[in-house]
């Protein structure tokens, strides 16, 4: 009989993970893309599928799970758990050479086991890959969003009898609020720690003066929101699209940038009237990066102080 488990990806894992993802998303690629050209798909292939770097960021970050088959590495299951009841699943894949063979249904079913608090499971599959709709929907989950390029499914778990009948009292409590329309409702001076926030439509929304210590956004929309007079500290920024955001007046000490693009377009990132003395660029892709008007003393380009490479240049150019 064979034998599907999983188990917690650890960071040793990453380069092996790393390579099976890369080997599944090109996969996808060729066999849904090679008729479109300029064509790109997120869900096709995903931000940073071929990184390693990001591999340990999910393996860190997120509930990121390998797929043993036969006690053999073959893939992994990557979710995100969104408050108490919640959860997504942000990526699976299974090694094309084992596909076929149940490997994938077991996987998730195994995930919801382990997470069995989760009522409710979503996921994103591109309107291109047609065998991901048939599966996803033998596996309980129902299409709730469709557009050009991405179909939204979502599985909601049976709730036993005891369950059930908790989740009424609790309604009747008031302790839950499910479909309800609370548009332009002003709420002040209230307790809502650990409050789960799931499937709101909450567009232009206003938090002021308020203790959001510990809060956790995944999978929103928050393009064209404003963060002014926050306090930041010690907090994650990840996975996340910033196209066309503006930084100002923002305290950047102990920041740690790493493994961030500038997308396919290549715009260029602007600093302006920044104070960066003692920061290192590490490992990073300066091409055609332009300095105006800049203090540069002390500064080094492969622990070559700038002045001097300044000086030789001036040498060099009085010679001709």
């Amino acid at each position: 009989m064979c034998t599907i488990t999983i188990e917690r990806a650890r960071i040793e894992d990453a380069d092996i993970l790393t390579d099976i993802k890369r080997k599944v998303f090109d996969a996808e690629k060729d066999k849904w893309l090679s008729y479109a050209e300029n064509v790109v798909d997120y869900n096709i292939q995903p931000p940073g599928y071929d990184s390693i770097e990001m591999g340990k960021y999910m393996i860190l970050e997120l509930n990121y799970f390998k797929i043993l088959y036969q006690e053999e590495l073959v893939g992994g299951v990557i979710i995100t758990l969104e408050g108490k009841r919640h959860g997504r699943v942000d990526r699976i894949f299974v090694d094309p050479d084992y596909q076929g063979k149940g490997i994938g249904s077991s996987a998730i079913g195994l995930i919801e086991k382990e997470f069995p608090q989760v009522k409710s499971w979503e996921l994103e599959t591109s309107s291109r890959q047609l065998n991901n709709h048939a599966f996803y929907e033998k596996m309980g989950y129902t299409k709730i969003f469709e557009s050009e390029d991405e179909f939204c499914y979502e599985k909601r778990v049976q709730l036993d009898a005891t369950e059930e009948a908790g989740t009424r009292e609790i309604l009747i409590q008031g302790d839950t609020l499910g479909q309800v329309d609370l548009s332009r409702l002003q709420v002040e001076q209230s307790d809502m720690k650990e409050t789960d926030f799931y499937g709101i439509a909450g567009a232009h929304t206003t938090f002021s003066n308020s203790n959001l210590m510990g809060a956790q956004f995944s999978n929103c929309n928050l393009s064209e929101s404003r963060f002014q007079n926050i306090n930041f500290k010690k907090s994650l920024f990840a996975d996340l699209n910033l196209s066309h955001s503006e930084f100002a007046h923002v305290t950047f000490g102990g920041v740690y940038v790493h493994d961030t693009t500038l997308e396919d377009k290549e715009e260029p990132v602007r600093f302006e009237r920044c104070d960066l003395k003692g920061s290192p660029f590490k490992s990073c892709n300066l091409n055609d990066v332009e300095l105006i008007d800049c203090e540069t003393e002390g500064m080094r380009i492969n622990n070559i102080l700038v002045k001097d490479l300044l000086d030789a240049y001036e040498v060099v150019h009085k010679k001709r």
